[in-house]
């Protein structure tokens, strides 16, 4: 049987505070969210670990993920973030954080936020989200789609049932937890977090 990451990252320095404090945890803030998929995009071919030990980084290189300053990088910041080796230096993926950033300027225009958005387009099936991602983002395919929604809390399975942190994540009512969302469909089985 393979290991969750509910039992791999317990106790790693770097897996076990994102484990305990933010995996499967609701996000609100347009900076928060976009972080969390700029991540995810970049993770794509490689493991979170690198990522997690990047992530100060990619604030430092991204502004502090704030979309309104991202959206407007010219010609300029791109060959920056071209250039510093302490994030993922691929050309797609620092396309996608400039474009997306655009993109969530755009949502606010129409749902306040990119939670608005979230939460507008709520309840969905993995599959339907992934649709709706690949018209609306750049570079968000299934696995990236699947692996940000469980993370900020509207795909069940981020952590298993037996997990201390299962518990945490329920009291702050994630998307996946309300009924509407939940009745009448099987929830996903928790599986492990590429390490």
């Amino acid at each position: 049987m393979a290991q969750t990451y509910c039992d791999a990252a317990p106790g790693h320095e770097w897996h076990g505070p994102y484990h305990e404090r933010e995996y499967g945890f609701p996000l609100e803030s347009d900076a928060e969210l976009f972080e969390r998929l700029v991540l995810e995009i970049n993770q794509a071919g490689l493991s979170w670990l690198t990522i997690l030990k990047k992530r100060e980084a990619f604030r430092r290189a991204y502004d502090g993920f704030d979309p309104e300053i991202v959206a407007h990088y010219g010609k300029a910041d791109h060959q920056r973030l071209l250039a510093d080796a302490g994030i993922i230096r691929n050309r797609l993926k620092v396309d996608a954080a400039i474009a997306n950033a655009q993109r969530i300027l755009e949502l606010r225009k129409t749902h306040g936020s990119f939670a608005g958005w979230l939460a507008a387009h709520h309840p969905r099936t993995k599959d339907e989200w992934v649709k709706l991602f690949k018209k609306t983002f750049r570079f968000t395919g299934g696995e990236i789609v699947g692996e940000f929604l469980m993370s900020i809390g509207y795909l069940p399975g981020a952590h298993a049932p037996s997990c201390p942190v299962y518990s945490r994540v329920l009291e702050r009512r994630p998307p996946w937890s309300s009924e509407k969302s939940v009745s009448g469909k099987k929830k996903r089985e928790q599986r492990a977090r590429p390490k």
